[in-house]
């Protein structure tokens, strides 16, 4: 695929400010001790169990952790390493870092190799290394698709005729690599690597007037073949685990609008889908400008991408929110392809720059206010004793707002701290690590800590504070954690002793003479 030549350098195309970027990516977490992200702190919660090596037996008989081969083990083998050395918690943190700083150099690295040098429009895809996927916390999924940004752009600079074979080569163990990491991150790599070699086939400058689009297509696809080893993988990881989890709820366009809507939700509706207006009308902007030129293969990339967010359902194979991973990826590439002209690239630059420290800006002030809301929760685990057992119920809305609070996995912080027993763990038929074995049943895993004030017809499996607290088996656990739940009935609190109360919040010590079911697992309480 033919590249320009090299031009003089800008200040936006220089290696410090890539650089700069990079950094000024991770700021936002700089504060937080737990990166305020929904389902972080029940990932946390699994790490602790798989680095504990019997340190606390007692979770050995509750929860079960075995390794799989699955396409969902990016953090978690970063966690191994680097977690028995500075503790599990700075082991997240500094992993969480690197994603966003990763996700924003191999962005700028693709625009340079796609047009020879980083268009001004470039910048404004930056803040997408915060979009919402990443903010719900698919940490696993974040790091692939850094990965396979980074895999992408290297892609670009070895398609070059006595390169291509040892692109062949090493992408055999990269695909393996970024599918270990997540397996949607493999998907997306594959997606933009065809889309790139089609692009190039289909290039009559490149392969002539005559290249028909099916020929294009059919030498993209063997051009991938090295790509394709985790196939393998796939078909020994389903073979291995049996029922693999349920796929549906397919074409929901309203749900799909909104995932694009959502591409940067973070805090405040207003300003996030702002923000978000700004990177879809982009487009739009400099085709009516008529920006000098765009990219035909990240172009590929964006409508190939769009096609896969389409026509993707929301759940697949058991994992969810399966099409509003693409949403920003479809944006990144889109915005990626563009490149304005010579004479206003300052300006667009400049406004891009604006956009990109405004949107890290209102992102490092939405973390600090959730971590202050969230450390000011877990002061209840000073008062739950080490090895308790405890469950949690966090009250949730039917109609969840903008800012969710992100507190339904922070039970999950009971596990980390006390090493303390916490039903938010998932059950994940195929795919999930950690299997819970302990005895109550309907109060072992998520979303069993999931509560509202009146039953949901959206949320079938989310129960009301009222009816948790009536069945919960009091026996089998000696303390109560309600997290911002909604009003109950001052009954169910009977025979359940007050230890700790923050607004609405309050951590309960379960007097044993209000039981009724044995004691499980042949432990006496703490």
């Amino acid at each position: 695929m033919a590249k320009p030549g090299p031009l003089m350098r800008h200040w936006w195309q220089t290696g410090r400010f890539a650089v700069a970027m990079m950094v000024l990516a991770t700021v936002p977490l700089w504060w937080p001790t737990v990166p305020p992200l929904v389902d972080l702190p029940g990932h946390i919660g699994r790490y602790s169990v798989q680095i504990d090596n019997g340190a606390h037996p007692w979770l050995a008989q509750w929860y079960r952790f075995r390794w799989l081969l699955v396409g969902n083990l990016g953090v978690d083998l970063l966690v191994q390493a680097l977690g028995p050395i500075v503790g599990l918690e700075s082991a997240v943190k500094l992993i969480v870092m690197t994603i966003p700083a990763l996700t924003v150099g191999a962005m700028l690295w693709i625009a340079r190799e796609a047009h020879g040098e980083v268009p001004a429009s470039a910048l404004f895809a930056l803040p997408l290394s915060y979009a919402y996927p990443f903010q719900f916390g698919f940490v696993n999924y974040a790091l692939s698709v850094a990965l396979a940004l980074l895999a992408c752009a290297l892609w670009l600079r070895w398609d070059t005729p006595h390169r291509r074979i040892v692109r062949a080569i090493v992408f055999v163990p990269i695909g393996v690599l970024v599918w270990l990491a997540h397996v949607f991150g493999w998907g997306i790599l594959g997606l933009v690597a065809f889309s790139f070699q089609f692009a190039r086939r289909s290039d009559p400058a490149d392969r002539g007037p005559g290249a028909a689009w099916y020929r294009a297509a059919a030498g993209a696809a063997v051009d991938c073949l090295p790509l394709a080893f985790p196939i393998i993988l796939m078909i020994i990881w389903r073979r291995g685990q049996g029922e693999g989890g349920d796929t549906g709820d397919w074409f929901d366009l309203p749900a799909k609008i909104g995932w694009i809507t959502m591409i940067l939700r973070d805090r405040w509706q207003a300003w996030d889908i702002a923000g978000a207006i700004v990177l879809l009308l982009l487009p739009y902007a400099a085709m009516r400008r008529s920006w000098s030129g765009s990219s035909w293969a990240l172009l590929a990339a964006a409508a190939l991408l769009g096609a896969a967010f389409v026509l993707l359902p929301r759940i697949l194979f058991g994992s969810a929110y399966a099409d509003m991973r693409l949403a920003p990826i479809v944006v990144i590439f889109a915005i990626l392809a563009l490149k304005p002209r010579a004479r206003g690239a300052g300006g667009v630059a400049a406004a891009a720059l604006v956009f990109v420290v405004l949107r890290f800006a209102g992102n490092a002030t939405s973390f600090w206010l959730y971590d202050q809301s969230h450390e000011r929760e877990l002061e209840a685990l000073r008062h739950v004793p080490v090895g308790a057992r405890l469950v949690s119920f966090v009250g949730a809305e039917c109609r969840p707002s903008w800012d969710t609070g992100r507190i339904e996995h922070l039970p999950a912080m009971a596990l980390v701290r006390r090493h303390a027993f916490s039903n938010d763990q998932w059950l994940l038929a195929g795919s999930q690590l950690l299997t819970v074995n302990y005895p109550a049943v309907m109060y072992r895993h998520d979303p069993s800590q999931i509560v509202t004030a009146t039953r949901c017809s959206n949320e079938p499996d989310w129960r009301t504070i009222d009816d948790s607290l009536r069945d919960l088996p009091r026996r089998s656990f000696d303390y109560v954690w309600l997290i911002r739940p909604p009003r109950f009935d001052p009954a169910r609190a009977a025979g359940l002793t007050p230890l700790w109360r923050a607004g609405d919040s309050v951590l309960y010590r379960i007097d044993r003479d209000s039981a009724s079911a044995p004691l499980p697992l042949g432990r006496s309480p703490p």
